[in-house]
């Protein structure tokens, strides 16, 4: 079993950068594809940036690209999202799950809201 824990969020006005961090422990996660979700009031959630293994490949949801960078560190077990020039519609709560996402593996999620 897997827990994640979602942290880094916070107020932020638009333009401004954030960097969130998904500290996984019960068992490694290296060898899972991850992704970061986000998900705004009365909105599904949805999936933003997604990394493989490795760290080699990337991708992103077309509303972030070019402002939102997903990394990945496997030696310390945590995935991060670089986020900025951030937008008022960039809020949301923000989850880490495997890609594609496990039920049981939702975390808290952290608060990210951009004020305009």
């Amino acid at each position: 079993q897997v827990q994640l824990v979602e942290s880094g969020g916070g107020l932020v006005q638009a333009g401004g950068s954030l960097r969130l961090s998904c500290a996984a422990s019960g068992r490694t996660i290296t060898f899972y594809a991850m992704g970061w979700f986000r998900q705004a009031p009365g909105k599904e959630r949805e999936l933003v940036a997604a990394i493989n293994w490795r760290g080699s490949t990337t991708n992103y949801v077309d509303s972030v690209k070019g402002r939102f960078a997903i990394s990945r560190d496997n030696a310390k077990n945590t995935v991060y999202l670089q986020m900025n020039s951030l937008k008022p519609e960039d809020t949301a709560v923000y989850y880490c799950n495997t890609d594609p996402p496990r039920v049981d593996y939702w975390g808290q999620g952290t608060q990210v809201t951009v004020s305009s």
